[in-house]
């Protein structure tokens, strides 16, 4: 299977980490242990669950954490819509998170039905 650290979705989960941190900074400190929070945990959950999956070297483990890490995704694209109507995020930050938390979800598809096909 490789090292995970070689998967490009792995790899493109961690920058989208770097950008999430950067962004939420600015979001109102009253929010820090609310949406802050979340955003950045569901984000962190999507590297930390293709990192675990792919360590337990059993497929169908990995495809659950795959699964995981997309249902971790789709967390983060809701969070991200939620800051944009809170007016937390700028229409031009969340374009580019929300495009790079789709990527990654489509990315994660394609994994896991890859390693579904016989």
């Amino acid at each position: 299977m490789g090292n995970y650290k070689e998967l490009i979705v792995w790899q493109k989960s961690v920058d989208l980490i770097t950008e999430i941190y950067t962004v939420t900074t600015a979001f109102p400190k009253e929010e820090l242990y609310g949406l802050t929070s979340q955003i950045r945990r569901s984000s962190i959950s999507i590297p930390s669950n293709i990192t675990e999956g792919h360590s337990r070297r059993s497929t169908s483990d990995y495809i659950q954490f795959l699964k995981i890490a997309r249902g971790s995704s789709a967390e983060l694209e809701t969070q991200l819509i939620i800051s944009k109507n809170l007016n937390y995020l700028n229409p031009e930050n969340f374009q580019i998170l929300i495009e790079k938390t789709s990527e990654i979800s489509k990315m994660l598809n394609a994994v896991i039905t890859k390693l579904q096909t016989p």
